[in-house]
């Protein structure tokens, strides 16, 4: 049976959103199985980075999805209230938004939702859950049942749907993973918190708009502001304290009382939950021609922001590489170094993001004011700088930072049109050079990157208006680079005469991947 769809995309949480979206605004009939016949419609998570947003850009009305969003700074204090890390936002990162965003989820998945259902070429099957696959030579057959809420239970018609290829983004119990008797390997953290959220029945203290990480060993808390108008509140579960009672409306009460004189008259609680903060990562995250992503191929704790992101991050590199495969433009290979180049990424995050809640979560009184001496002596090194990508679609054997990520300004165009670059040069590969490359590429090269769908951008025929992009290039000591839909540094051109070989360059990587595992 030939496939119908070319990508089916398991699970509507934010990283099928956008992998569904980007797959979409690239002309693929995608599919989407979700069990649950609606959006969530309440925050899980409340942090973003640039990056993210600039994802959510490309996949939604990014304005629309950041309408109620501020800058988010981030405190981590001891138990005493004492700062032991000031951590500010930069209000214009180099993607073009704040580098720490606290938002509203809901805005997010409802931007992406309306642009998505906007292409005419992504088919939306909620209220069902996957049940089964089965894989052949040509593609993936989804056994599919109707989900019945109230039962918690796939018990309802039989349907199935057949694609080229499967992103499995069914969250971190994912029931694909399970189908492919796919293992995860547990990096031993393990902890219950109760999250409650609120909202705001009067102005927002100033003290509660921004992140704040109480490092107390008597309990470890925190809150985080989300938006303007609502809050997050997390307090990690005591031995003997259970699930239930922490559920129990008067334990939330009690808690918020307790931590942050609160009561019914300043907020009104709108979720609680009790969750598990874990670390784990899937052994593998392709079999065949299925794809783990998101919280189905890793997941960890809250305390780097990292863990939506990093989902992003997986639906964007896997979209660009898919289009490409599935337009017959590079072998089914290159779809190898979706992991190669994801894991190591998200492994070095996981283990930063443990490091920082074991330095959260430190129970021993005694080393808990070793740590904040060390704090307040200078002695504790910054964190490392955030991982670029190690290998895989990129351009060695230069000096250019390449798996690094390149910026994003405003531009205008010739024509008059003003606005981000990303939406005046499309979702797609990049290359920006100071001067017209015309005359470098010649005609072969500029009919490839017509193929690709590689946007040229000549910085002598445009306003660069914030200046960024002509910045960058001097920072790089170039005339020319390379960048990738997800906004990676492929390569630079120091020359012009190194233009053309920048070009077959790419050419080379895509058609001849390197799948290489750290």
């Amino acid at each position: 049976m030939a496939p119908l769809y070319d990508i089916a995309v398991v699970g509507y949480g934010p990283t099928g959103l956008t992998a569904a979206s980007l797959l979409g605004r690239l002309g693929h009939r995608v599919v989407v199985c979700e069990r649950w016949p609606a959006l969530y419609g309440l925050p899980r998570l409340t942090h973003i980075d640039d990056e993210t947003a600039r994802t959510v850009q490309a996949a939604g009305d990014v304005d629309e999805a950041l309408r109620d969003s501020s800058m988010c700074q981030y405190l981590w204090v001891n138990g005493k209230g004492e700062t032991l890390v000031n951590i500010p936002a930069n209000p214009s990162g180099p993607m073009g938004y704040p580098d720490h965003i606290s938002m509203y989820q809901p805005d997010v998945e409802s931007s992406i939702d309306k642009r998505l259902r906007g292409y005419g070429t992504v088919d939306l099957r909620q209220g069902w859950a996957v049940t089964g696959l089965d894989q052949d030579d040509d593609g993936v057959t989804l056994r599919l049942r109707g989900w019945n809420a109230d039962a918690y239970a796939a018990d309802g018609p039989h349907a199935d749907v057949r694609a080229r290829y499967v992103i499995a983004a069914d969250g971190s119990r994912s029931g694909v993973r399970e189908l492919l008797g796919v293992e995860r390997q547990d990096f031993g953290f393990n902890e219950q918190w109760v999250n409650v959220d609120a909202e705001w029945l009067r102005p927002q203290p100033p003290e509660f708009a921004y992140g704040t990480q109480y490092c107390d060993p008597a309990r470890g808390h925190m809150t985080i502001n989300i938006g303007h108008t609502r809050q997050r509140f997390e307090f990690a579960l005591l031995p003997g304290e259970t699930r239930e009672e922490m559920m129990e409306p008067e334990a939330a009460w009690r808690l918020l009382r307790d931590y942050h004189d609160l009561g019914p008259e300043d907020v009104r609680i709108t979720r609680r939950l009790v969750y598990g903060f874990e670390a784990r990562i899937a052994t593998r995250w392709r079999t065949g021609r299925v794809f783990l992503a998101g919280d189905a191929a890793h997941t960890m704790p809250p305390y780097l922001g990292q863990g939506a992101c990093s989902g992003l991050r997986d639906a964007t590199n896997l979209a660009w590489k898919l289009h490409l495969v599935l337009g017959g433009l590079a072998p089914d290979t290159l779809l190898d170094t979706y992991e190669s180049e994801r894991r190591p990424h998200v492994t070095i995050l996981t283990h930063a993001a443990v490091g920082l809640g074991k330095v959260a979560n430190m129970h021993d009184v005694e080393a808990a004011a070793a740590r904040d001496a060390a704090f307040f002596a200078g002695k504790v090194p910054p964190p490392p700088p955030f991982p670029p990508l190690a290998h895989g679609v990129l351009r060695p054997g230069t000096d250019a930072p390449v798996g690094t990520l390149t910026p994003q300004g405003r531009i205008r165009l010739p024509d008059g049109r003003t606005g981000r670059f990303d939406d005046l040069t499309g979702y797609g590969f990049t290359l920006v050079t100071a001067e017209d490359p015309t005359a470098a590429l010649g005609p072969e090269r500029l009919a490839l990157l017509e193929r690709l769908g590689c946007a040229v951008v000549a910085l002598d025929t445009v306003d660069d208006l914030d200046g960024r992009h002509r910045e960058y290039l001097q920072l790089l000591g170039a005339v020319a680079y390379l960048a990738r839909p997800d906004f990676v540094l492929f390569g630079t051109a120091v020359d012009s005469t190194g233009i053309g070989a920048l070009v077959d360059a790419l050419d080379t990587a895509l058609t001849a991947p390197v799948k290489v595992m750290a």
